[in-house]
């Protein structure tokens, strides 16, 4: 990143000034200046689309919330010793990270787990079931500003737990064996996410033992299905394959969705190898999966919130782009987005670059350039690398059709880059 190469920026007097008087347009103008990074870099880094960036620049935007600031001086780095004194610091009480975004610390919590982290205690439920709460909010706050903000925060959480872990016993240890995996597989998911591919493994190998440890078969298989994710995200279709068949086979007591997942990942892993009929088939074995699951909802692991028939549309829209069966892939990314709920910002945006793709290919150019510029601003702020490799990818396909369309498209990703 480009402030590894900026020796000793947070001592300039400037930044130092700015960040002390919690003045962020000054700090992002000002970082920006120093390290000679555009508008669309620091929302990058930040979470912020470059328009957010540029209202606050100039002042016509405040920053009034938590979440922001943190996730301005998490991505630029601020120094945690530099933050104004305000509550909002890293170090903010004695355990890292027990917040939800956009809230204070709870401070019963906060004297709970310390008391525990010091020795002066015992873990009891009430904390497990807060710490696991607070989980569930971070992976949903993640679905809408991405995953950069969140991974200092996540990673100081994970700590807690193991802190946790050393005073527990029996069952309590049990479960924050399980926690500390769910933490790890978040972080994993967060490291892919950003095209981390050997701190992504490097976690979910980890999140898999504590999953072994803990005598959970739905995390452990789903490590495995998310490997198999990694596979086809590099366009590994036989690895892809061989890790969902590995996640069904591997645990077998694993809940309705988990298996639905595996068997839709193998299905595209096929896809990728144009292997259409037994890509169909898994599809159609995997929705069946998925609407039994759907029936039973509380047997499914709280990591599942997400997976539902409207997800399993969107992948059977992908295994189709993957197919170049274009009609088929436009109808189901049409339907799947159409049905999406508005929150999942991060997810919106990837398969509605896919549906572009899929339009072009379809021979829809107008339309394809449509949805791509409409998706452009979120696949610039929190869709790299991933939904603005997709958008890159339609253009080239557009203008190989010999259509206008891509060349607008592709000047108006160059602004971005």
């Amino acid at each position: 990143m480009v402030r590894d190469h900026v020796a000793d920026i947070w001592a300039h007097p400037q930044l130092v000034a700015a960040v002390a008087d919690e003045d962020w347009g000054a700090v992002l103008r000002t970082y920006r200046k120093l390290t000679r990074i555009s508008q669309t870099k620091a929302g990058e880094l930040t979470g912020l689309a470059q328009s957010d960036v540029s209202d606050i620049e100039r002042g016509r935007r405040r920053v009034t919330s938590v979440e922001v600031r943190q996730r301005i001086a998490s991505g630029l780095g601020v120094p945690p010793e530099s933050w104004p004194l305000t509550g909002e610091r890293a170090d903010a009480g004695a355990v890292p990270g027990l917040r939800l975004p956009g809230t204070a610390p709870d401070v019963d919590l906060l004297a709970r787990v310390t008391s525990v982290v010091d020795g002066s205690a015992r873990v009891d439920a009430a904390t497990l079931d807060w710490l696991d709460r607070l989980l569930a909010e971070h992976r949903r706050a993640e679905d809408v500003i991405g995953s950069r903000p969140l991974v200092a925060l996540v990673r100081g959480q994970l700590r807690t737990v193991m802190d946790l872990h050393a005073s527990a016993r029996g069952a309590m240890a049990d479960r924050l064996v399980l926690l500390a995996s769910e933490h790890a597989q978040f972080l994993a998911w967060m490291a892919q996410d950003q095209d981390a591919t050997a701190t992504a493994l490097a976690w979910y190998d980890r999140s898999h033992e504590w999953a072994l440890e803990a005598g959970d078969a739905d995390m452990a298989a789903t490590t495995l299905n998310m490997k198999a994710h990694m596979a086809w995200s590099k366009g590994r279709a036989t690895r892809c394959v061989r890790m969902a068949e590995a996640s069904r086979w591997s645990a077998p007591g694993s809940s309705l969705g988990v298996q639905a997942m595996a068997v839709q990942m193998a299905a595209r892993g096929h896809a990728l190898n144009q292997e259409a009929d037994e890509a169909r088939r898994l599809l159609d074995e995997g929705q069946k999966l998925m609407a039994l699951a759907a029936e039973r909802p509380e047997g499914q692991p709280p990591w599942m919130y997400f997976y539902d028939e409207t997800w399993f549309t969107l992948q059977r829209g992908m295994a189709e782009l993957h197919l170049r069966a274009w009609s088929r892939a436009v109808e189901e990314l049409t339907a799947g987005l159409a049905a999406l709920p508005d929150g999942y910002r991060r997810d919106g945006t990837w398969y509605r670059a896919c549906l572009a793709h899929a339009l072009a290919g379809a021979g829809e150019p107008q339309q394809a350039l449509s949805v791509a510029l409409g998706s452009l601003g979120d696949a610039a702020a929190i869709g790299r690398p991933h939904a603005w490799n997709e958008l890159h990818t339609t253009a080239a396909l557009l203008m190989r059709r010999g259509a206008t369309e891509g060349r607008r498209l592709a000047a108006a990703l160059s602004e971005h880059d």
